[in-house]
């Protein structure tokens, strides 16, 4: 974990950063073709931190025909696997050398409290791309038992030119749990950052260059979805794409393969996740400090958010309470500051959609916005399963609570929407924890505690939630991989034979 540092410092830190601007192709920064930049705008301030290239089609272009050259000519793709795990951990030390400037930048582009970007949103980049560099080299793979007249086969290489299309909630941490499988399997990467979040993925790539990648390995296109998602999403130089994103942008993304080459796809999207308190639950303060977590961490910008909040009428009252109680020690305001939980909403036009569901219940706390960039955290009571508030996705600070009167009517609730990403059972009863954590559509269940696993578990979802495959663990290498059979033929059938 990072040390903090005061709020004086990270503003003096803010003061003085060199922005990257430009597209990271070829190794190097360049200019969009069209020489257009759109504004990157401090969600806190309103105030422009810089111009970002604007690239289109023709940039998409010259990035994946220098992601195909360097992948094809081995200078990633063909170097021991060892070269590539030492590289990727010089990119996670220089990153670490550079921390306090990467999560200021963090801050200042995303409204991220600055406090989770040191502490948890740097700490999780630099793990990731540390556990996959050293997985590359301890993944084996296999022979077929076929038999004595023949040897199979089973290995795993690199798919080629990898698109990955990114959200703005966690721009590095999203960043790493794409681009490490990807490198690490030797793959050649062109990435398209969110446009309100750009910065650290500019600033990476050019670490990782100084860390050793190739030229042509890491490249970062930055632009809005149709100039640039959509042209990659449909390019037939790219081999697979993996986005991150909501489950509407999702499933252009399967339009664009299917109307095009057939990249792979893999989709990680929206979610409307519940924590269900059961009956029994025990030790309602740490049941309290858990649900208030996974509702407001990261202000709900967060596709694993517990926005929903299924609690047994039993212990309804005593955990409402608590509930209220540790929500008001959620402060709200300069994400520069770290004695706050909470920053600004990522742009206008995101503000505005979180603050049109403050209106569409009575709110036990919260339910109000200041200065048009934060929205309080707030709670919602008396909300029915078929309510807005119980099945679109806010994305923000806001937690809808549901009644029930039986487990079987939780698991019911629970289940009751499009998505189906993760989700929390708190219960006395392991037995019955196990239970309902079987039974509830999700990726991720955590019983007792609201989380997502760690690295070394796959994260993704049922129904809208995902497809096509799961970020984190070895299971993420499988989808930057193709496996190919290799056949070799070891039968004596010809021997003997007599030759005329």
């Amino acid at each position: 974990m990072t040390d903090l540092l005061t709020h004086a410092e990270y503003q003096a830190i803010a003061s003085d950063l060199n922005l990257p601007s430009n597209a990271f192709i070829d190794g190097r920064f360049q200019a969009a073709k069209s020489k257009k930049t759109f504004v990157s705008i401090n969600p806190a301030t309103g105030k422009t931190i810089a111009d970002i290239a604007a690239c289109d089609a023709r940039d998409v272009d010259l990035a994946v025909d220098k992601a195909r050259e360097a992948f094809d000519d081995g200078r990633w793709s063909r170097v021991h696997p060892g070269e590539r795990k030492k590289a990727l951990i010089r990119l996670a030390k220089l990153m670490k050398r550079n921390c306090h400037e990467l999560a200021v930048m963090e801050s200042i582009d995303s409204g991220k409290p600055v406090r989770d970007c040191a502490s948890i949103d740097l700490a999780e980049t630099i793990h990731c791309l540390i556990w996959h560099a050293e997985a590359v080299d301890k993944i084996y793979d296999q022979t077929a038992p076929v038999g004595d007249d023949a040897m199979a086969m089973v290995v795993r290489e690199p798919i080629g030119v990898v698109g990955c299309v990114l959200p703005w909630n966690f721009p590095m941490l999203m960043l790493a749990w794409k681009i490490a499988p990807a490198l690490a399997a030797g793959n050649s990467v062109i990435v398209k950052p969110a446009e309100q979040t750009s910065l650290s993925a500019l600033r990476i790539a050019e670490l990782a260059l100084e860390a050793g990648l190739p030229r042509g390995v890491l490249n970062v296109v930055t632009g809005m979805g149709p100039e640039v998602g959509e042209p990659m999403g449909r390019h037939p130089g790219i081999d697979m794409l993996s986005f991150t994103g909501s489950t509407e942008t999702g499933r252009r993304f399967l339009h664009y393969s299917a109307e095009s080459n057939l990249k792979k796809i893999v989709l990680e999207c929206g979610g409307k996740n519940p924590a269900v308190v059961l009956a029994d639950a025990e030790d309602l303060d740490l049941v309290a400090e858990h649900v208030v977590n996974g509702a407001f961490w990261n202000m709900g910008e967060n596709c694993s958010a517990s926005s929903r909040l299924i609690v047994h009428e039993a212990v309804k009252d005593q955990l409402m309470k608590r509930i209220i109680a540790r929500s008001r020690n959620w402060k709200t305001g300069d994400p520069l500051d770290p004695r706050h939980h909470l920053g600004a909403m990522v742009d206008k036009e995101h503000f505005k959609k979180v603050s049109a569901y403050l209106k569409k219940g009575k709110a036990l706390v919260g339910g109000k916005t200041e200065q048009g960039r934060y929205v309080l955290p707030t709670i919602i009571d008396g909300v029915k399963p078929g309510d807005k508030l119980a099945q679109e996705e806010i994305f923000g600070p806001l937690l809808a609570v549901i009644t029930v009167r039986s487990t079987d009517e939780a698991i019911a609730v629970a289940n009751q929407t499009d998505y189906g990403l993760a989700a929390s059972v708190f219960s006395a009863n392991g037995k019955q924890a196990l239970r309902v954590a079987r039974e509830i559509k999700a990726g991720t269940v955590t019983i007792n505690c609201y989380g997502e696993g760690d690295i070394t578990t796959p994260f993704g979802g049922y129904k809208q939630s995902g497809f096509g495959g799961r970020d984190n663990s070895l299971h993420a290498h499988d989808q930057y991989t193709e496996l190919k059979t290799i056949w070799i033929d070891l039968s004596d059938r010809n021997a003997g034979e007599s030759v005329d």
